[in-house]
């Protein structure tokens, strides 16, 4: 019996320690440089991004309306479009981890008569061969680098009906999700998301502190919704100034300091936080964040 109990023990503490908690990306609006005047064709991409990485179960992807609304209320830039300059700003607004910024570089379908020559979106039978390229940035939010900036590509090619795109509104996902540009695009996302699993491992979990109770607990972001649970640990840190450089103009960060230690007790507002108590320090204020004890 006491070798069982030290067992299941064993494989709790285990459990603890292999949990992946879950980092938040945001995705900005892809822009068109494919110069196809396809309506709402950025929109549409970074939406089939979103769905993709949603789909991994392995990250907390924020909503695209969200992160445009926050673009336009701080001003951010006209366009919509999120720059390497404006992701620290938003990092912190947003609480994410990462940024992506995106480009949609080449998109569109070649099509030639099975019997000889070639033509662009008419009728007729046709050999078809569709093609999607995007460009992304992958942007560290607490230090404003971009840790990776790769094109991906993805190819489609099928013999039947040709296909007019030009009335698709690429916004909706259900109207062309199944088109041959569609699936195209597809392994070109594909491709985008393999390049984000790869690089959030390399950047640090942040959760913050979002109240003080008088009983010596907190209320703390994330909760279960993150992967976090009871029994966790986290350090506190405290994030000074915002270092610029004087060259460039960009954040490189900011110096962090310990200050202390909390220990999760209980998942809290169904998942989007967690109740933790203090186990280490006196100084700890709201808003500061939390990392995994290293």
């Amino acid at each position: 019996m006491k070798k069982l109990m030290l067992l299941l023990v064993v494989l709790f503490l285990c459990s603890l320690t292999n949990a992946q908690l879950k980092k938040r990306v945001a995705v900005s609006r892809f822009e068109d440089r494919a110069g196809t005047g396809y309506n709402h064709l950025g929109e549409g991409v970074a939406d089939m991004l979103v769905t993709a990485l949603v789909k991994t179960g392995k990250f907390t992807v924020l909503e695209r309306q969200e992160l445009e609304k926050v673009l336009d209320e701080q001003k951010l830039g006209e366009s919509g479009l999120v720059t390497p300059q404006t992701a620290p700003k938003l990092g912190k607004i947003l609480g994410v981890e990462l940024l992506v910024i995106g480009s949609v570089s080449e998109f569109g379908t070649k099509e030639s008569q099975v019997s000889g020559g070639i033509s662009f979106l008419s009728g007729g039978i046709k050999r078809k061969t569709s093609r999607a390229v995007v460009d992304v940035r992958l942007v560290n939010t607490v230090t404003g680098e971009i840790v990776a900036a790769e094109k991906e590509e993805g190819e489609e090619s099928s013999t039947g009906l040709a296909i007019n795109y030009e009335g698709i509104d690429f916004n909706n996902m259900d109207s062309w999700d199944d088109t041959d540009i569609g699936k195209a695009c597809r392994k070109a996302i594909d491709g985008v998301v393999e390049l984000i699993v790869k690089n959030m491992a390399n950047i640090p979990f942040t959760g913050k502190i979002l109240k003080l109770n008088s009983d010596g607990t907190l209320l703390m972001k994330p909760g279960s919704e993150g992967n976090v649970k009871p029994g966790m640990e986290f350090d506190v840190v405290r994030v000074g100034e915002p270092i610029t450089d004087p060259d460039t103009g960009l954040e490189l960060g900011a110096e962090e300091t310990t200050v202390g230690r909390v220990k999760v007790i209980e998942d809290a507002l169904k998942g989007k936080a967690a109740k933790a108590k203090i186990t280490e320090g006196k100084d700890i204020q709201a808003a500061d964040i939390l990392r995994e004890p290293k």
